[in-house]
């Protein structure tokens, strides 16, 4: 009696599992010389590593912060310039598209094709999540050590150049956005940051429901 272990089968070289097919449907080995193995009294174990949900919406998501924080760079950039203003608003509007071709990569490479809708959900919302974390320290470091109120003050000069010819209703709501900006302006850098977090994972778990819905597949086409 024996045992024979195979570890992290998924490695093994395609002549391996051909043995291994052998193993199954005979019960034994046959090698070049017509030698043959018998494997009637053989504990055969095989072990793979998979990498978990978590693992691959981490690396997904790492790469998704990475995307946000080179977008959110042409932010401040863009107050002064508005053509890198209105690329970081298309690149804005690109992350569904960017998250969906992640989670399709996932369930193709990862999934063997096939993905249900709680499973693609969860992945979609981890890998948002880990995004939404990997930009938040970026901002954080942004507005402690960078902004010093540039986003603000921006806004407020061109809230005060509106104003000048502003009436009504248009009046109104420049100082209503005026108040809001000059709440803001009393946030630390932390709390920025974290109602940035906030929003992003709202809106991301909007997002996961819809790219989830488009990603699943219960069963592989023919």
């Amino acid at each position: 009696y024996c045992v024979v272990l195979f570890d992290e089968i998924e490695k093994a070289h395609p002549d391996v599992l051909n043995v291994l097919l052998q193993i199954l449907d005979d019960g034994r080995i046959t090698d070049a010389n017509g030698k043959q193995v018998d494997f009637c009294n053989t504990i055969i174990i095989m072990t793979t590593k998979k990498t978990t949900l978590q693992e691959s919406a981490m690396r997904y998501g790492t790469a998704m912060g990475i995307f946000w924080t080179l977008k959110f760079i042409l932010f401040p950039v863009g107050m002064k310039m508005p053509l890198l203003l209105t690329l970081f608003f298309i690149l804005t509007i690109a992350v569904p598209i960017i998250g969906y071709r992640f989670v399709k990569n996932y369930r193709d490479r990862e999934c063997e094709g096939t993905i249900n809708f709680p499973r693609a959900f969860m992945f979609t919302a981890f890998m948002y999540l880990f995004a939404a974390l990997f930009a938040t320290i970026i901002h954080y470091v942004y507005f402690r050590y960078l902004d010093n109120g540039m986003i603000v003050n921006t806004y407020l000069d061109m809230l005060n150049q509106l104003a000048v010819s502003a009436t009504g209703e248009l009046e109104t709501s420049i100082n209503q956005f005026r108040e809001a900006l000059n709440i803001i302006s009393q946030l630390t850098p932390l709390e920025i940051s974290l109602q940035l977090i906030s929003q992003n994972i709202f809106y991301c778990i909007i997002i996961a429901f819809p790219t989830a819905l488009l990603v699943m597949r219960n069963s592989k086409k023919a």
